[in-house]
């Protein structure tokens, strides 16, 4: 048995009732304890008083569980050294019987073998700065080319190259909807610079467009770029001056591969004196408001 759905998920699924997934990377390599479980508990709070199930996503001991219980929750908040896992560690994460955070990628797989259309995050992954010599492009760009499930976020984050990743995703055939916005946001700021082709001004038209995209066999994912709350989000310029110092102190170690994520976010946190990580909880609970909405939407 590789997956195990939460009866209350399965039976909102079989009543067609709308479900959010919800990842759990923010858990154990995002955050830490006991933000990280009070974070994760409040966002399920949010979609169920948005009117919606939700389904935090993880894998423990070898099996990829669709809704998790508080106690597991808390359980992954406070265990250490469980493998923050993409598509290319699920088989062995899973064969070693190990406990396992998903990644946007892996979330999205997950919620589409239980059936599950919307994923909530705060940021997706995609192509890091210097990717032209490093080829270090997140795993999850591949699976939003072609995995069923919409994911809301808010935008990519802000430590990678943001133009790069839009052509990426342009390439692959992934829709960019701006929610209320014709700009892409960058995570902890509104702003970019960068248009978007399309801004979607309520839940029902993005879940239109995502049924549309879908029934006419247009496989792959649907990102809604919904921009951070003004009153939570840090200026541009400081943002990227903070990002930039981080960036080159993981250089200077010699970081890389999966563990440049968690570094840069908790480089950026402390230079930031825990302003980004406040930022970090709320443009999340935006998200999965919005989320709990478009799944309601894509129901009806």
């Amino acid at each position: 048995m590789y997956l195990k759905v939460n009866p209350e998920v399965q039976k909102a699924l079989d009543n067609n009732q709308p479900v959010v997934a919800l990842e759990s990377t923010i858990i154990s390599h995002g955050m830490p304890y006991p933000q990280n479980v009070e974070t994760a508990l409040n966002v399920e709070k949010i979609i169920r008083e948005n009117g919606a199930v939700p389904a935090t996503i993880g894998i423990i001991d070898g099996v990829c569980v669709a809704g998790m219980t508080p106690d597991e929750i808390e359980e992954f908040g406070k265990r250490k050294g469980i493998a923050k896992v993409s598509r290319r560690d699920l088989p062995v994460i899973v064969a070693k019987k190990q406990w396992g955070a998903t990644t946007v990628a892996t979330t999205m797989i997950v919620a589409a073998m239980a059936g599950i259309k919307v994923f909530v995050t705060g940021g997706i992954g995609g192509v890091h700065r210097g990717a032209q010599q490093t080829f270090d492009i997140s795993a999850d760009l591949q699976e939003l080319a072609h995995t069923n499930v919409a994911v809301v976020c808010a935008g990519a984050k802000a430590i990678l190259d943001l133009p790069l990743t839009l052509e990426y995703l342009e390439t692959q055939g992934v829709p960019v909807l701006g929610y209320k916005t014709k700009e892409l946001p960058s995570f902890y700021s509104i702003h970019s610079g960068l248009e978007l082709d399309y801004e979607m001004d309520s839940p029902k038209e993005i879940a239109d467009a995502i049924k549309a995209k879908w029934e006419m066999g247009l496989n792959g994912g649907v990102i809604i770029a919904n921009p951070i709350p003004k009153e939570y989000a840090l200026e541009e310029s400081f943002i990227n001056g903070v990002i930039d110092e981080a960036l080159a102190d993981a250089n200077k170690k010699g970081v890389h591969g999966k563990d440049v994520t968690p570094f840069l976010l908790a480089a950026v946190k402390d230079k930031t004196e825990g302003k980004s990580l406040n930022s970090n909880i709320q443009l999340v609970y935006n998200n999965a408001r919005l989320g709990a909405k478009i799944a309601t939407e894509y129901c009806k």
